[in-house]
């Protein structure tokens, strides 16, 4: 999958990127070829980087509909011939659902559109989920033998089907299909005795139930590294397995440990946890360090900021990722020690994690110091980063008012819906000016989340297009629930205040 290159913010084709209310505007006041040209860009070269916790595909459907514009770009994309080697979802999912949100729309060439992708084309799974949704049950049945097809008789091809239609998001299409084709009602009924037997023939290998054993196996690969036989709770044959020593592997095994040593750990065994969250092997290290937190041991500070400066990356991010669990005023107190500039450890990653834990938990007098690291933080890696988000959050939280220069700064560039829609967020509880500002342009956001705010917050005179953007996002079927609610709760206070 290709990283997404995203235009400059001053750009229309910025602008769409980031899912910004701007984007739209700019999209209908600019050239119409050039703008569909954007718009196309867009929706065949997903910008997002992910797209899990961001939206577009409403954005951008409302754009086409506005534009009127033509889906050849998208039919060109969906059916190209790296649509003959690769079944990425990410590739065409976010056309897709564009796709799918024009159907509701009622436009027929995007239904049919879906329908023909359906039955030739890689993704096609994505596109039968935005039928369900969207269809009538004619559309839908005259799928059902194309998407059988799909699945070769036998055997295989049956558990295939079943697995798949266990796994189904829309479970629609199969239901409608189960009446036509014994094969689909076959699979559906065998489905949850799958799902079962699974479950009933679960095996692992286990730890034994001693502080000294869990803090063993949370060093063990799943294959029988280090002597793991010694801990099998029943003999079985090998299975493949992801690497043991791979980051994620390790975390989840450690994790694991941690909450195996709530059950076995007593009072005498402190003296073996401090000695291995010491300088234990990592996983026992990672476990009992996370169990001396969870614990609020007096001990674990010590611990936590000695693991912090280790030499292994493994057990600095572990260490890290543990602070933020951490609280209590004796936290605290460490914490606005390491972030304070003054101090010389705030450009550490210790003081960077103290400051995102002030973010998150700290006090209004530590207002200053959540600021100060927000503004490093852009200093030194721009508008990125997974922890920018909880400095973002926390200067709202704390009503930073100092802060708003750069959460507009981060508003205006940030490359990630998700991470604006917090800095808006933040400037509704820190900026003064921001209901008859950002909030009038986050009422054509990508986001949910960041349309509701702006209902709520934005100033309803001085703006003609504020009244209209309302009613149209209130008269939407496409909208959500809770946009809607915002929205007809400003306008009948407008129509109270206009009497």
């Amino acid at each position: 999958m290709f990283e997404p290159v995203i235009a400059p913010s001053a750009s229309l084709l910025g602008l769409l990127q980031r899912g910004r209310g701007d984007g739209q505007l700019h999209a209908l006041a600019a050239d119409r070829t050039e703008a569909i040209a954007a718009l196309e860009e867009c929706v065949t070269r997903d910008p997002r980087a992910d797209w899990q916790v961001e939206s577009r595909s409403l954005y951008y459907a409302r754009i086409y509909m506005d534009l009127e514009a033509p889906l050849d770009g998208i039919e060109d994309h969906l059916h190209s011939a790296e649509d003959l080697v690769s079944d990425d979802e990410c590739r065409t999912g976010l056309a897709l659902s564009v796709l799918g949100h024009l159907a509701a729309y009622g436009r027929r060439d995007a239904l049919l559109m879906l329908r023909e992708y359906a039955a030739t084309g890689a993704n096609w799974a994505w596109a039968l989920d935005e039928l369900a949704l969207r269809d009538d049950d004619r559309g839908l049945l005259l799928l059902g033998t194309a998407v059988l097809d799909r699945f070769p008789p036998g055997p295989e091809g049956d558990a295939e089907l079943r697995e798949f239609i266990r796994n189904a998001y829309e479970p629609r299409p199969w239901r409608l299909w189960a009446a036509y084709h014994p094969r689909v009602a076959a699979a559906s009924e065998q489905s949850p005795f799958d799902l079962w037997q699974r479950q009933l023939n679960r095996s692992g290998v286990t730890p034994g139930w001693s502080t000294a054993d869990v803090l063993a196996w949370a060093d063990q690969g799943e294959l029988g590294g280090l002597g793991a036989g010694a801990f099998l709770a029943r003999s079985e044959q090998p299975r493949p397995a992801e690497d043991p020593s791979a980051p994620d592997a390790v975390d989840r095994r450690a994790a694991a440990a941690a909450r195996c040593l709530t059950a076995v750990v007593r009072p005498e065994d402190r003296p073996l946890l401090l000695e291995a969250a010491a300088g234990g092997l990592p996983g026992a290290r990672r476990a009992a360090l996370r169990h001396l937190v969870d614990q609020r041991d007096p001990a674990a500070i010590e611990l936590i900021e000695a693991a912090a400066a280790d030499v292994d990356d493994r057990i600095v991010r572990a260490a890290l990722e543990l602070l933020g669990r951490m609280r209590g005023p004796e936290v605290l107190a460490h914490a606005r020690r390491w972030a304070d500039p003054a101090g010389g450890a705030a450009d550490s990653a210790l003081g960077e994690a103290a400051v995102r834990l002030l973010a998150d938990v700290g006090e209004p007098a530590d207002a200053p110091l959540v600021v100060a690291g927000l503004r490093r933080w852009i200093s030194a890696k721009g508008v990125t980063g997974c922890g920018l988000g909880s400095l973002v959050d926390g200067a709202g939280r704390l009503a930073a008012a100092d802060a708003v220069p750069v959460l507009r700064h981060i508003y205006g560039e940030a490359a990630s819906s998700d991470l604006r829609g917090r800095a808006a967020q933040a400037l509704a509880a820190t900026d003064v000016h921001f209901p008859e500002g950002p909030a009038v342009e986050c009422l054509w956001d990508c986001e949910e989340s960041t349309r509701e705010l702006a209902a709520r917050h934005v100033a309803t005179t001085g703006d003609a297009r504020v009244l209209e953007r309302l009613r149209r996002l209130a008269a939407d079927p496409a909208e959500e629930a809770e946009v809607h609610a915002a929205v007809r709760g400003r306008l009948t206070k407008a129509r109270e205040f206009g009497r």
